[in-house]
């Protein structure tokens, strides 16, 4: 929001220190100026799921000068944008100082179709989402719908109002934590060329989980506008909303906070992993309770050994949150990323390989080839088959070029001796906020005749595989946050 033509963090500011005060929210924007910077965020895919657009469009929308990328850089510290990299942001912003219209004649159509493959469910493209109105998960919840927020490891607090059942959950704010990072999975023993352990990660979708439901109908999806990098796609909210309803016969509105999400949502699971040079190996998984098991279990099996068929995977019991395999590709990524890894000779202070190519085909089909600059900027090549629209895919490249970098060099969280976690706040996560990010160069390539594939997911693998070679190959990730132990 905008107070007196300043911007500030609505959520954090208490409404005593606006008395009196203009307050001016998305919504009260002037019409052509909403349109224009939602038509360049649309253009240039700056706008994924679109749930964080609208504030970030309020941000720069208040700037003198919106083609200063360092002064867009400052602006977005106080903004999360998960989903697009920020190099796509900073494009639209420049666009909009220059006054340039949106070219006329895209097919949306097709851009949905190479969005829905990127992300893994339906995903609006246009200008809706970026002005918010993307259809999110308690977007049509009705009036007078109780509130349930989440109360102890499994239960819920139900009120009339989400202030109310806070207040009878006790809610309390969560904390960043100064306790180091662990790599939990022992390394297995033997003589390898590579070594690599990684911590828990968190998603860090910006969407919290909800769901609404009235009695005997069907609960809304958590995923109103996109695919959470899989983080939602068991996500209990829904049914935990049709029970909810059923009990008090009335609607009822599930709502977790980003504490909620990150205490009961699944994380990226830890592993360690030792390869040969002929890519044999071993790669171990740590997973809190029960073995993994089922159809899911036997899916990540099968991916590792398309990417990877010389490692051997395993499971360890270790103490933490919940883990998925549903993550954005999940195993086969570090199995990728292992042997493509091992192909260019072994580790050690002083072997940085910078500007080494590194490809990558996913399971999926889809290809990318990744390189690391002298000059600090990433080259990336992508091919999905049919593009179907260059735009989404481009935009879908370097959010997970973002990501890549992120889990290879700051992202984690950490954990308690007994698993719980520690870290609570979106900034203490690790993410790269704007101004760290290098610029990414991508190339689409068109492959004429194939098929459109998820390309996202490879760009992902490699990017990793290419920044790991650039830093040299240190054992753990991440490389370059301190604070990290062994356990």
């Amino acid at each position: 929001m905008w107070v007196d033509g300043a911007p500030r963090v609505s959520c954090v500011t208490p409404v005593r220190r606006v008395a009196g005060r203009e307050v001016t929210t998305f919504e009260g924007l002037p019409p052509t100026v909403a349109a224009s910077w939602a038509s360049a965020l649309v253009e240039h895919g700056g706008s994924q799921c679109g749930f964080c657009t609208p504030g970030i469009l309020l941000r720069l929308a208040a700037l003198a000068d919106p083609s200063d990328p360092v002064r867009v850089d400052q602006a977005l510290l106080a903004h999360l944008c998960r989903c697009t990299g920020w190099q796509t942001v900073r494009e639209a912003a420049a666009s909009v100082a220059a006054g340039r219209p949106a070219p006329a004649g895209r097919d949306v159509a097709a851009a949905a179709r190479r969005a829905r493959l990127e992300g893994g469910t339906p995903q609006r493209v246009g200008s809706a989402p970026a002005l918010g109105a993307g259809g999110f998960a308690d977007d049509g919840a009705p009036a007078g719908a109780l509130v349930a927020v989440p109360d102890g490891d499994q239960g819920y607090a139900v009120a009339p109002t989400r202030a109310a059942a806070r207040a009878a959950a006790g809610k309390v704010q969560g904390r960043s934590t100064t306790a180091p990072l662990v790599h939990p999975v022992p390394v297995p023993e033997g003589e390898w060329a590579l070594t690599l352990a990684t911590t828990w990660v968190e998603p860090a979708y910006v969407e919290p989980d909800a769901s609404w439901c009235a009695p005997g109908g069907a609960p809304a999806a958590p995923l109103g506008n996109g695919g959470a990098f899989g983080g939602k796609r068991h996500s209990p909210v829904a049914a935990d909303a049709r029970r909810l309803a059923d009990e008090h016969g009335r609607p009822v509105r599930v709502l977790w906070s980003r504490e909620d999400v990150v205490r009961r949502g699944p994380k990226r699971p830890p592993v360690a992993a030792g390869i040969r040079p002929d890519g044999t190996g071993v790669l171990r998984l740590g997973v809190p309770g029960r073995p993994l098991a089922g159809p899911a279990w036997e899916g990540a099996l099968a991916r590792v050994a398309q990417v990877a068929p010389g490692l051997a995977v395993e499971q360890v019991e270790v103490p933490g949150p919940p883990v998925s395999l549903d993550l954005r590709a999940a195993l086969w990524a570090e199995a990728a990323v292992l042997v493509a890894a091992v192909a260019h000779g072994p580790a050690g202070p002083g072997r940085s390989r910078l500007g080494v190519p590194v490809e990558v085909v996913a399971p999926s089909g889809g290809r990318a080839v990744a390189r690391c600059d002298d000059d600090g900027g990433l080259a990336v090549e992508v091919d999905g088959g049919d593009p179907l629209d260059e735009v989404v895919l481009r935009s879908y490249a370097i959010g997970a070029a973002h990501q890549a970098l992120g889990w290879v060099r700051s992202e984690g969280v950490a954990v308690d001796a007994d698993g719980a976690v520690l870290d609570l706040t979106v900034r203490s996560f690790g993410i790269l906020p704007a101004r760290a990010m290098p610029p990414v160069a991508v190339t689409v390539v068109r492959s004429g005749g194939r098929p459109a594939v998820n390309g996202s997911d490879a760009v992902f693998a490699a990017v990793a595989a290419a920044r790991w070679l650039a830093e040299g190959l240190p054992p753990a990730w991440p490389v370059a946050r301190a604070g990290t132990s062994r356990r």
